[in-house]
């Protein structure tokens, strides 16, 4: 008989008390009481839960959200986690990832999906957030774990493996995944989560599957599960020799070349590139994810870089000895696909957080926080500044491409009875809003246009989803972003393509209270890919929305689309315009008005944004019997030329 008893007979300590919960009534209250911490300020990490309920967690989650929400009503407070109604279950992702980006990833949302196609409707949501590193926690229900009742409704049968489910497809594009098949298995599935959801590096989405039956099974937790927890989201430091030799390098430079990536919002390192800008003179040039890193009429400024950037930051870029990437990831918009940065004897400075971004390029690699980093770098760089000549240069083309910026959106009093093209649209949008209001866009040839033109004067007054460029992400994000701040207003700039996909969640605009302003641009098809099909001998095939001529092809007349109609029939208020008067006084009623108002106008999309004499890699039909391929081809040759290798040669 071997004995239980401690040795030397000392006393067992106390139990310790416990509460019994089910499954989805402890993942609630757990989550109710979590809290992150960065420069010593505190704040509840979770905003809330969105969630679509079914047959997988109507009985477990949505019970548990709901007696939440009742004992807080009857205890007079609000309830640990708020229950939000979506009308999609991808569109939830987008919303929660897009208020976790304004939040500067400081407070996030859980997701819940009923089991089967509710779930994997969130896998586009999924990877949206793991590429743009922003943190989301989802909840999908899942099949049986006693499989008593297999197969049930919607689950997925493998003859291969019987303990695969439709869940399985977010394990790749997740962060951390974990399958809680008995309820013991919670607290480490939970901690886990919270462990990549506050990581700096980590961060993205993070996916806990919950089967329905164990949902609803109830068990003994300890009390300490649910006791608040604060979570310190770290600056990591960089190391002193590595700044030194960065300084090294950086010091040695005539035409050096910052571009501010997503990590400059994210650590909040705006000041401190303000001031090393300001003080060597170095120029700034912005990703998608970080531009407003500097306001655009910042001496350093000179706006967006790549493919969709100005003639101001390209040109410099393709002059560059030294550039200094600070939380970019360089993706192939960003780097022009490796043709940016022409200059034979570039040498290249990365500071970012995640070791994966620091290496890219080659050069020295400073994996810290930016703030930090870029603190630390200014002491260290001492009394360096670049020549007058290269401030005078980098000041006349910044003035060069704003002069262009101001002709591509005026509208001419002569003109103004016209149709108006994009530009002039968002030429209105931008200067009729006020500095602190958000533009949100995502998907169509809008990214590309903003990212060019776009005045951005607020840290956070630019807000558009390029990591993954997901089409019908615009109302569901700009819905996330007005409840992140909602002493702003939100312009969310949509095409009618990227409406179509999404239009929904402007039922959950207006049951929530939540005011967005959407543009709605209608110009009866995919104006981006049209454009990119035009421009690769595609001749914009397929890209209209436009009846079948007599001879079977898709270029009849236009559809009959009343999208101002669409809009109105789910709740909002709608404003149709033509003309650039028109347009104005819609924004002000609009702006006064306290529900989500659409500004419904039709575009010309053969009108193109000024040219950033820039490449994206788009590879075309190596063999064709069209004269528009063909040649199509030939420049697409011409490019290859110019794209470097994938890694430059090590720092010298």
């Amino acid at each position: 008989m071997v004995s239980t008893a401690p040795k030397g007979g000392a006393k067992l300590p106390d139990a310790e008390p416990t509460v019994r919960l089910t499954v989805a009534q402890a993942t609630i209250r757990f989550l109710a009481n979590q809290y992150v911490e960065r420069d010593g300020r505190r704040t509840k990490f979770f905003a809330g839960c969105f969630g679509i309920f079914g047959h997988g967690n109507v009985a477990g989650l949505g019970q548990a959200l709901l007696q939440d929400e009742v004992e807080a009503h009857e205890a007079g407070r609000e309830p640990g986690l708020k229950y939000v109604l979506g009308r999609n279950e991808q569109a939830m992702v987008h919303t929660a990832v897009a208020y976790a980006r304004q939040m500067d990833r400081l407070q996030a949302w859980a997701v819940t999906a009923s089991v089967g196609p509710g779930s994997t409707n969130m896998l586009t949501g999924a990877a949206l957030a793991t590429i743009n590193r922003l943190p989301v926690l989802l909840l999908p229900a899942d099949t049986f774990a006693t499989r008593v009742s297999a197969p049930v409704l919607q689950e997925l049968e493998l003859p291969s493996s019987g303990d695969v489910t439709v869940n399985d497809a977010f394990k790749p594009l997740s962060r951390y995944f974990d399958r809680v098949w008995r309820p013991e298995q919670l607290p480490a599935a939970l901690l886990g989560a919270m462990r990549v959801l506050t990581d700096p590096v980590e961060t993205g989405t993070a996916t806990v599957s919950i089967p329905q039956d164990v949902q609803a099974e109830a068990h003994d937790w300890p009390v300490s599960l649910f006791a608040e927890r604060t979570w310190h989201v770290a600056r990591p430091l960089p190391e002193r020799s590595v700044i030194a030799r960065a300084a090294e390098v950086i010091a040695s430079a005539a035409k050096p070349l910052i571009i501010a990536g997503g990590g400059v919002h994210y650590s909040v390192a705006e000041e401190a590139l303000a001031a090393l800008a300001t003080r060597t003179g170095i120029p700034v040039g912005e990703s998608q994810a970080g531009k407003g890193s500097l306001p655009y009429d910042h001496p350093q400024s000179v706006g967006a870089i790549g493919s969709t950037g100005t003639t101001a930051a390209n040109t410099l870029a393709a002059e560059a000895d030294v550039v200094i990437g600070i939380g970019t990831r360089y993706s192939d918009f960003t780097s022009a696909s490796r043709t940016a940065f022409n200059n034979p004897d570039v040498r290249f400075v990365n500071i970012n957080v995640a070791s994966l971004d620091s290496v890219k390029q080659g050069g020295i690699s400073v994996v810290a926080d930016a703030r930090e980093a870029l603190e630390a770098l200014d002491v260290t760089l001492g009394g360096y500044a670049v020549s007058d000549e290269y401030r005078s240069r980098v000041g006349e083309l910044a003035t060069e491409w704003d002069d262009t910026v101001t002709r591509a959106y005026q509208v001419d009093a002569t003109e103004d009875g016209t149709q108006l093209n994009q530009n002039q649209v968002i030429g209105l949008v931008n200067t009729l809003s006020d500095p602190r209001d958000v533009v949100v866009c995502a998907a169509g040839s809008m990214p590309g246009d903003l990212h060019k033109m776009w005045r951005t004067r607020d840290r956070k007054g630019y807000h558009v989803e390029y990591g993954y460029s997901c089409m019908g992400y615009e109302i569901a994000g700009g819905i996330g972003v007005r409840m992140a701040a909602p002493d702003r207003d939100v312009f969310i700039m949509v095409g009618d393509g990227s409406y179509l996909m999404m239009a929904t969640e402007l039922v959950t605009a207006v049951q929530e209270g939540v005011k967005v302003i959407p543009v709605l641009v209608q110009n009866h098809g995919f104006a981006s890919i049209g454009g990119l099909s035009e421009s690769l001998g595609s001749q914009r095939f397929g890209t209209s929305y436009r009846y079948r001529g007599a001879d079977g092809r898709l270029d009849g007349d236009k559809l009959p689309i009343d999208l101002a109609a669409n809009a109105a029939s789910l709740g909002a208020d709608v404003i149709k315009v033509a003309t650039a008067a028109e347009f104005a006084d819609a924004v002000k009623v609009a702006k006064a008005s306290d529900r989500t108002t659409v500004i419904h106008v039709e575009t010309d999309p053969l009108i193109y944004a000024p040219d950033s004499h820039s490449w994206w890699d788009v590879p075309v039909s190596q063999e064709s019997t069209l004269d528009s391929t063909q040649q199509a081809h030939q420049r697409y040759a011409d490019w290859k030329k110019v794209q470097r290798p994938l890694i430059n040669p090590s720092d010298r």
